[in-house]
């Protein structure tokens, strides 16, 4: 029975923490920002490192060219990294129409040296091309609306940030059959559950979150702060463990704005999936940051604690209605959270799944998390440890 108290015990703190979660969200005014003459608008420099991205490519600089801001304030450099694809064919195409398009690739800064991070090498190299003051990066898979750098040049005029964390979310068609569909549909769910805490938890400067799809930051910060450097062999982080670097001190700002949210589609595939999420999971261990390394403690814990009650109650039927109680109180309040970030991200359709996908969920976060911290994974074709 120590176990099961402990259960209880555990379950009491993760709700609190979604409760403050949900109001944090709601206290995020969804900021229209003031047009500005295009004098003061900032230069951006949008840098994208791809890889064997020759089907999303295309739509992704479409959206980037289709910009409502001056061409002559922002460029675009994508970062060939060594694709084996026609990715380089198609942004060369794009460099012939469009001044502000550049290519370069990779291998042009390299001495042969194996890298445990070839994302962040890419993105230096792109930062040491650009002649923007302000670096924002994206990937090549995304896709973002004709306002999204006009509202991120309104929030670097009106807040001074050194970092701007803006919105991301998951498409979820078109799907091949109704498995994959599903599957998206969890997709979606799952990473706009993580959307919402980034927000809620850097307007109260609680922890840092952040995603790399959609992230901005002083091109002079960067510099000053050192770059990647001390996290350059980690194999992911160019978002989260740089946001580390700059520090709240320097004043980082999430953009909640639907005219900054830039889509992305979810993984194809199961294998897909997973080698992701252990890619996420696999930077925890060095964050410096004691509180994000709690929650992602507790999130692991009340997950195990959820299957354990589970496997129990098949033998041990008194059990019941601790599992019960257990699956509503977590059930409950991460729908109650998920309530408004899914009305700003216009996902509300599909909460009805979210019960449903429980029990995946549940696995998931305990395979991803132990393999992020004990294993290795595949990404891009690279074994990445």
């Amino acid at each position: 029975m120590l176990f099961f108290g402990f259960a209880v015990v555990l379950i009491i703190p993760y709700v609190v923490l979604l409760i403050y979660y949900f109001m944090a969200w709601n206290d995020i005014e969804e900021t229209k920002f003031p047009s500005a003459g295009e004098s003061r608008f900032p230069f951006f420099s949008v840098i994208i490192a791809a890889r064997n991205e020759e089907g999303n490519i295309r739509k992704c600089l479409e959206s980037m060219t289709n910009q409502h801001y001056p061409p002559d304030r922002f460029e675009i450099w994508v970062v060939n990294d060594f694709s084996e694809d026609g990715t380089a064919e198609v942004v060369l195409s794009f460099q012939n129409h469009f001044h502000n398009v550049r290519l370069i690739n990779l291998s042009d800064f390299l001495k042969g040296d194996h890298l445990n991070s070839y994302k962040k090498k890419a993105i230096e190299a792109g930062i040491s091309q650009s002649h923007g003051e302000w670096i924002v990066t994206t990937d090549a898979d995304c896709m973002a609306g004709t306002e999204w750098l006009r509202t991120m040049a309104g929030c670097v005029i009106s807040e001074n940030p050194s970092m701007i964390a803006a919105p991301v979310r998951f498409m979820t068609s078109p799907a091949k059959n109704i498995f994959q569909k599903l599957f998206f549909f969890f997709q979606a769910l799952d990473f706009m559950t993580l959307q919402g805490i980034t927000g809620a938890a850097l307007s109260k400067h609680l922890h840092y979150m952040a995603n790399g799809a959609n992230l901005a930051y002083r091109k002079k910060t960067f510099e000053e702060v050192g770059g990647f450097s001390g996290i350059d062999g980690i194999a992911s982080g160019d978002d989260m463990l740089l946001m580390e670097k700059f520090g709240f001190e320097r004043k980082i700002f999430f953009l909640k704005n639907k005219d900054a949210i830039v889509s992305t589609m979810p993984e194809a595939t199961l294998k897909g999936f997973f080698n992701q999420r252990i890619r996420w999971a696999g930077k925890s261990a060095t964050y410096r940051d004691v509180k994000i390394k709690w929650v992602l403690a507790m999130v692991y814990a009340i997950n195990a604690c959820l299957l354990v009650l589970a496997l129990s109650a098949l033998f041990i039927q008194s059990l019941w209605i601790y599992l019960l109680v257990f699956f509503l109180l977590k059930v409950v309040s991460e729908i109650l959270f998920l309530w408004p970030v899914s009305g700003f991200f216009g996902r509300r359709k599909l909460l009805w799944t979210f019960v449903f996908f429980q029990p995946f969920h549940v696995i998931y976060i305990l395979v991803a998390g132990w393999l992020g911290a004990f294993g290795s994974y595949q990404w891009k074709g690279r074994r990445v440890k």
